[in-house]
């Protein structure tokens, strides 16, 4: 089957999420949490289509928090906002590529520190 469908854009946006009180140490800070610095990305990697979501023309915005680790890597991730519910596999495609994803890592008093941000990533066919 030829597909005809073009991919008008795959993008993914880095948000600050804020969270009020105190940290425990064992917990990763949050961006936005007193003294913590936000993780900076140098690398993204797209999620792919696939063959499901194209031929259901699947569009929209999934969102997920994930923990960019004091080395930079995303450690544990959690879908916020599913895209298919894992209908299509683009939510498992989203992670996948998210996983890849590295960063300058956030700090506390000029040391790296794990640190919760949350992410979009936003599908539409042309």
């Amino acid at each position: 089957m030829q597909n005809s469908w073009r991919l008008l854009g795959v993008s993914a946006v880095l948000f600050v999420t804020t969270l009020a009180g105190a940290q425990d140490r064992a917990t990763p800070f949050r961006a936005g949490d007193s003294g913590i610095s936000v993780p900076v990305v140098t690398k993204d990697v797209k999620a792919k289509y696939t063959r499901e979501a194209l031929e259901a023309r699947l569009q929209g915005t999934m969102a997920m928090d994930a923990v960019v680790l004091e080395d930079g890597t995303v450690g544990d991730v959690t879908i916020t906002r599913p895209l298919d519910e894992n209908k299509y596999g683009m939510d498992r495609e989203c992670v996948k590529a998210l996983k890849q994803w590295q960063f300058k890592p956030g700090t506390k008093d000029d040391k790296a520190v794990a640190v919760i941000v949350n992410i979009t990533m936003t599908f539409a066919l042309k």
